[in-house]
């Protein structure tokens, strides 16, 4: 939504060869539109000409941070919007100039969903842990195929590196796969060590690892995703964000059951793995974990999607008060004691 109304409303719908650029006043109802070749500094030189207040959209594709960083000073706001919400664009004719005319009149009516950016120093973590998932990505894929080979050759699967095959052919892929995965293991063990530098960095990543459960890996990926703790209005915005809970559906005063929300898998991914982690060991998560299955009753299932939200809401509240985690203080060994 739109924080108060601009002078300007601009939308530019950005490609390599071209770039299409709309606008409306807040006076007027018409809109400009020009399709020219991409320029970034023509676009910086069209915005600094324009007086008075500015908003620009752009939607979010591969070129949006960049752009983001680069056109931050020249407008009051930038609207990063999610394409998959923009359904004006899919009705009609579709060209670029179309497209930007189209973003602009739902930027006007403040009918965008932003997709969060910023330029500040996490930048770089979100670009190592994206790194990072897509070379684990391309590990698990590596092993996956050498299972099956070996499964092929009637053999387990977990045979070490130097086995033999009757085939030279199936010998010479196995070779293969044993060397992409020799340096993939390489490449994994220099992230982690880089993840391990970030966490002696950067105190905000020390504070989620004093979490049970989150090592430097899901500390880092937190940070980078997250960002800051005041894109959240409250902990319900934050878990819904995490995919750890469920919206209602309720029309007429009839509830229709729950449905997910549009939720980062990456987070959801860390307290879910973080919880099971947290639920092994001597710590506070696990004697929440304790209490719900023995005095509470839940199921274990149950119990383990509760702790997955608990530890959620403690790593969105150490991020916000800029401390460690501190779960032995005196009122909690009281309570200990007393239960």
């Amino acid at each position: 939504m739109n924080d108060g109304v601009f002078d300007h409303y601009i939308a530019v719908d950005w490609s390599v060869k071209n770039m299409a650029i709309a606008r409306m006043t807040k006076k007027s109802n018409k809109i400009t539109a020009i399709d020219v070749a991409s320029d970034l500094l023509e676009l910086q030189v069209y915005l600094k000409r324009l007086e008075g207040t500015k908003i620009l959209a752009i939607e979010e594709t591969t070129t949006s941070q960049w752009l983001y960083t680069e056109l931050k000073d020249y407008v009051n706001k930038i609207m990063i919007c999610d394409p998959t919400r923009n359904k004006l664009l899919d009705d009609g004719p579709k060209t670029d100039k179309i497209d930007a005319t189209k973003l602009v009149c739902l930027l006007r009516a403040g009918l965008m969903k932003e997709v969060y950016h910023s330029a500040d120093k996490f930048i770089y973590l979100r670009r190592v842990v994206s790194a990072y998932d897509d070379l684990i990505k391309s590990g698990v894929r590596l092993k996956n195929q050498r299972y099956s080979l070996l499964r092929a050759c009637g053999l387990k699967g977990d045979e070490e590196k130097d086995v033999k095959l009757s085939s030279s052919d199936e010998q010479y892929v196995l070779e293969c796969l044993d060397r992409q995965i020799e340096t993939y293991e390489k490449e994994k063990k220099g992230y982690e060590n880089e993840f391990n530098k970030l966490a002696r960095k950067h105190p905000e990543i020390r504070h989620q690892k004093s979490l049970p459960g989150i090592g430097a890996i899901n500390a880092v990926t937190i940070i980078s995703r997250v960002v800051t703790p005041y894109r959240f209005a409250d902990k319900g915005h934050y878990l819904s964000y995490c995919g750890l809970v469920k919206l209602d559906r309720v029309s007429g005063g009839i509830t229709y059951g729950k449905k997910n929300p549009r939720y980062c898998r990456r987070l959801k991914s860390v307290y879910k793995i973080g919880a099971l982690a947290a639920v092994s060991g001597n710590n506070p998560i696990n004697d929440y974990y304790e209490y719900l299955i023995k005095q509470k009753g839940y199921p274990a299932h149950n119990a383990r999607n509760k702790v997955a939200r608990k530890l959620a809401i403690l790593s969105l509240g150490i991020f916000k008060s800029g401390r460690k985690y501190e779960p032995y203080n005196n009122k909690y060994r009281i309570n200990k004691e007393n239960n």
